[in-house]
């Protein structure tokens, strides 16, 4: 019992600490966008006359509205497609179990290790040979491709679970490949696709790198890809940089905070079913 509650005890100080070590950077963020313009704050002292404007002043600086609209563009193209393609192939992989599904899910597995760095030059040579450099499909499609072997695998691990008793049922009453997939196994997998939903969201609305190395318009870049520019501009107004930072981080905060429980039951119900 004395061991039980030490390790309680631990446990909770490092999450404790663990929490603290996540917030203060956001705290020190917040604290410094307050400052006044031009001034260069240090630690987190809290400023006499709190600059809440610097929000606005940022805001219309970064023409945000513009990269609110460019960036669920981005998004809108990247994610329903992930998730579409991602769960055809999951469950030709991980249900249907097709000739040769083994080696395929090999391949997948080897492009999940695949960094975007080390592509990045081949990839820009190649979108620039399709006349899209600048454009947003510059983005959605190399995305796409990018997110496939993580979206496949990931919905394998939740088809390879599926009883083969379930589809047998529905083969004796009729149903054919496309209706057991559709009708069965998609309602039962919708734990898994919200789940890779919000992941591919915030993977694709923080996207930086093709952003900055593909399109030169900042306004047709991620919200994050055109932070680059925006300090660039700004880099020397510390608060401004600040509080253009925090409202680029807004939208993946409230996402995650809504929907961070059917992500964490996702996350549960496949480690119990593993």
């Amino acid at each position: 019992m004395i061991a039980t509650r030490r390790e309680t005890l631990i446990g909770r100080l490092l999450l404790v600490l663990l929490m603290a070590i996540t917030i203060v950077p956001f705290i020190s963020l917040f604290v410094t966008a307050l400052h006044p313009s031009g001034t260069y704050p240090s630690g987190l002292s809290w400023p006499d006359s709190p600059q809440w404007g610097n929000f606005l002043d940022a805001f219309r600086a970064a023409n945000m509205g513009k990269l609110l609209l460019s960036s669920s563009l981005i998004v809108l193209g990247v994610v329903p497609a992930s998730l579409l393609f991602g769960t055809l192939a999951g469950f030709a992989f991980g249900h249907l179990r097709m000739p040769g599904h083994r080696i395929g899910f090999l391949v997948f597995v080897l492009g999940l290790t695949l960094p975007f760095e080390g592509i990045i030059t081949p990839l820009y040579y190649q979108v620039r040979d399709m006349g899209l450099l600048n454009t947003r499909w510059a983005i959605i499609l190399p995305l796409i491709g990018l997110f496939m072997p993580f979206s496949v695998i990931w919905m394998r691990a939740h088809f390879v679970t599926m009883p083969d008793d379930l589809s047998e049922a529905a083969r004796i009453d009729g149903a054919s490949t496309w209706q057991l997939f559709w009708r069965v196994h998609v309602p039962l997998a919708m734990p898994a696709l919200s789940s890779l939903a919000i992941l591919l969201f915030l993977w694709t609305w923080n996207q930086f790198l093709l952003a900055i190395v593909l399109v030169d318009d900042p306004a047709k870049r991620t919200m994050a890809g055109a932070l680059g520019a925006f300090q660039g501009q700004w880099g020397t107004d510390i608060p401004l940089l600040c509080a253009g930072a925090l409202l680029i981080l807004v939208p993946t905060l409230t996402v995650f905070l809504i929907f961070q429980r059917r992500f964490v039951a996702a996350l549960l119900q496949g480690s119990i079913k593993g």
